[in-house]
């Protein structure tokens, strides 16, 4: 009897229980409605709850009661919370989507006329240490970047020319701070170079068009160049180069860290050994001092102060064509100075702020036989922006820009000058919007105005990318672009207003696991550019008559993976650049603006021998030009400009590196076009001289010693 009273009394008790439970049951998809299998869902404080099967369906029961939070997790979405009421009865909750979380790892960049090597979660295409062992770029930042889809090489010029415009349509900056006159100043057909050093820099941005629109004044490209946070260690590094010398000393600890540089370069011991085509007066020289420091502020703020100062020259005979004397005289000496300061600061609710001031100095004294002209230049640069992440999905960069800028020049013997100021006032912001993490909208609007031309004008601009699988994604950008004229049309001509330009492009980019490939159509067209209506009678006559386009398309493969130890690219660029400009009065196809333009660097490192060779070869179908004993304009072509450039580098000891470098090895004459006399002669025909390289090849040598507690340490920890 008491077994049959236990047995019912344990019947009843399950009874009350089961009606004591409460069921909750739903469904969970994603945005764009699919079943979400696997999430995890379940009343919080509690171990009540389910997974969602294979339809996204989930069920369980609770015996909690009254006001509970559901919650539901699944990785790689955001988590989401839902209050219910538990009443004992069956609970149906409403469908719930979950929103795909967006993080730097699985979002879709932006590829579209950019190649940003500062994040390698991305498309990583060009790092300091790549330009350092580039072979043809001789450590030069822009020699590098010449060997990348939609440039360029002008051999006798250096500068870095993009997409059928000219050198002075890229824009350079440093930690977003605009460089005055970047470039060595040199004679005409001596090559250039940018005058920073690499090893300042640990990442870089390039853009083939389309960039954002925090830059401005930039027809065709913007180069920006970030330099390195803290140092390390505490180091000297030691150069011994067959052109010259130089130390560099830091200093570092947690907070703050300092680094002094100097260095001397004399290229005349190096060409009295080495046969030159040049008939040099005084071989080009130049010493340099340089200081970068960087201060960490508060939680999350740095100082960075980067400043620079040098001086150089050069002096060379120009033979004219039709005469049998040495030529004209050229002497060019420059002095050139350049510092900024920026602040960036990482605040609460996720916003960043950062502020800058840049000022350049550049002041040419230039002799042609007894002419002497000077030209002095000034730049001034200070720049604000704030940037919000509203959410994962959302961003905003706003900012605001002044530039004052001056530009004399003078004929000291004649007591003549002329000059101009400016100031130029800019507002931007540009806004991303993630759709979701395949797909991404940035939309850009710049203004800005000059008190000289006095005028204004506002540039639109709109990007956006989709990824159509894991490692490949589809771009596309267009703009406006304006830019002034280059200083010394102002001087002459101060009403002349911006040329613009709209750009247009469509990628395509494939990064996965060491290899790259990118391909890019692009359509640029130009209006308003600079011309001279008077030309020859009345060369002074400048107005913004011209015009033209550029379109074609890039092809870039880089692959650091198929073969051990070897990291190489190809790089195949087709231009087809018309303009209406300069002295022009048709539109012709620039001479900076050849046609086809292919390269190809190879790096392998051989372990056992503590070595890196490297090989680049650089390929164009030559340079346009205007031969008077023919009709026309731009009616000749030179032959196809091709350079083999072989380097080795060799570490004997971890702090030691010996590099050998070696440009057009194989010795061809390229020539870039050619000079003709005013007046045709008895014969009726206009006489010309070749305009070639300095001479036929380039050879240098550099050894780097490092100095530091840590033996191990070198140069290439710098990049």
């Amino acid at each position: 009897m008491k077994t049959l009273y236990l047995f019912t009394y344990l019947f009843f008790l399950q009874i009350g229980f089961l009606f004591g439970q409460s069921q909750i049951s739903g469904i969970i998809t994603d945005e764009k409605g699919i079943p979400l299998p696997g999430v995890n869902i379940f009343i919080r404080g509690s171990f009540d709850g389910a997974s969602s099967d294979i339809e996204g369906k989930y069920v369980f029961e609770t015996t909690l009661e009254g006001e509970q939070t559901l919650v539901f997790q699944f990785l790689g979405f955001k988590g989401k919370e839902l209050s219910i009421n538990c009443n004992q009865q069956k609970i149906q909750v409403e469908s719930i989507h979950l929103i795909e979380a967006i993080t730097e790892m699985n979002a879709v960049t932006i590829s579209a006329g950019a190649m940003d090597a500062s994040d390698e979660s991305k498309a990583v295409i060009l790092k300091p240490i790549d330009i350092v062992t580039t072979p043809s770029a001789m450590g030069d930042v822009v020699g590098a970047f010449q060997t990348l889809p939609g440039t360029s090489t002008v051999g006798n010029d250096g500068r870095l020319f993009v997409r059928g415009g000219d050198a002075s349509e890229v824009g350079i900056y440093v930690d977003g701070m605009r460089v005055g006159n970047a470039y060595g100043t040199t004679a005409a057909n001596v090559p250039t170079r940018t005058r920073f050093n690499a090893n300042l820099f640990k990442g870089t941005f390039f853009s083939t068009g389309g960039y954002s629109a925090e830059y401005g004044q930039a027809l065709s490209s913007a180069l920006a160049l970030k330099t390195k946070d803290l140092a390390i260690r505490n180091q000297g590094d030691l150069s011994i180069m067959s052109v010259g010398g130089g130390y560099s000393h830091t200093l570092a600890n947690e907070k703050h860290s300092i680094t002094l540089s100097a260095n001397y370069f004399d290229l005349q011991p190096y060409q009295n050994l080495i046969k030159q085509n040049f008939d040099w007066e005084r071989s080009p020289h130049s010493w340099d001092l340089e200081l970068a420091a960087q201060q960490k502020i508060k939680k999350n703020g740095l100082v960075k102060v980067l400043a620079r100062t040098e001086s150089g020259g050069m002096s060379l005979w120009r033979p004219e064509p039709g005469k049998e004397e040495r030529g004209i005289l050229t002497d060019i000496n420059n002095s050139y100075s350049y510092v900024q300061t920026n602040y960036r600061q990482a605040l609460k609710n996720n916003w960043t702020l950062f502020s800058g001031i840049a000022l350049s100095h550049n002041k040419d004294e230039i002799g042609l036989d007894s002419l002497q002209i000077h030209r002095i230049s000034n730049l001034t640069h200070i720049k604000s922006t704030a940037t919000k992440d509203f959410s994962d999905r959302l961003s905003a960069n706003t900012g605001i820009e002044v530039y004052l800028h001056g530009y004399k020049e003078l004929l000291p013997n004649k007591n003549l000058s002329r000059k101009i100021d400016e100031t130029e006032a800019y507002l931007f912001t540009e806004w991303d919007w993630y759709l979701n993490k395949d797909f991404i909208v940035r939309g850009g609007l710049r203004g800005g105005r000059s008190q000289l031309s006095d005028q204004y004008w506002l540039d639109p601009r709109i990007s956006l990318a989709y990824k159509v699988s894991e490692s490949g994604t589809i771009s596309f950008a267009s703009g406006k672009f304006h830019q002034l004229p280059v200083d010394n049309y102002r001087v002459i001509e101060n009403s002349l207003q911006n040329s613009n330009s709209n750009h247009l492009i469509l990628n395509y980019l494939y990064a996965n696991n060491g290899i790259t490939f990118r391909s890019e159509l692009f359509y640029k067209s130009y209006d308003r550019l600079v011309t001279f209506e008077g030309y020859p009678q009345d060369p002074q006559q400048l107005t913004n008559g011209g015009y033209g386009n550029a379109k074609g398309f890039d092809l870039f493969y880089r692959d650091r993976k198929s073969i051990k130890n070897t990291d190489f690219w190809v790089t195949y660029s087709f231009v087809d650049s018309e303009r209406k400009f300069d002295q022009y009065s048709n539109q012709v196809q620039p001479n900076f603006a050849p046609k086809h333009n292919f390269s190809i660097v190879a790096k392998h490192f051989i372990t056992n021998l503590n070595s890196q060779f490297g090989a680049s070869f650089s390929l164009n179908d030559g340079y346009t030009y205007a031969n008077p004993n023919f009709p026309g304009e731009m009616n000749s072509k030179t032959e196809s400009y091709q350079s083999l450039s072989l380097s080795w580098s060799y570490l004997p000891k971890p702090n030691l590196i010996i590099h050998l470098a070696c440009s057009n090895v194989l010795g061809r004459e390229n020539i870039f076009g050619y000079t003709y006399t005013q007046n045709p002669n008895e014969m009726g025909v206009f006489e010309s001289l070749p305009s070639g390289q300095v001479a036929p090849r380039f050879l240098f040598l550099g050894i780097f010693l490092t100095i530091s507690k840590d033996k191990t340490a070198n140069n290439l920890n710098n990049l």
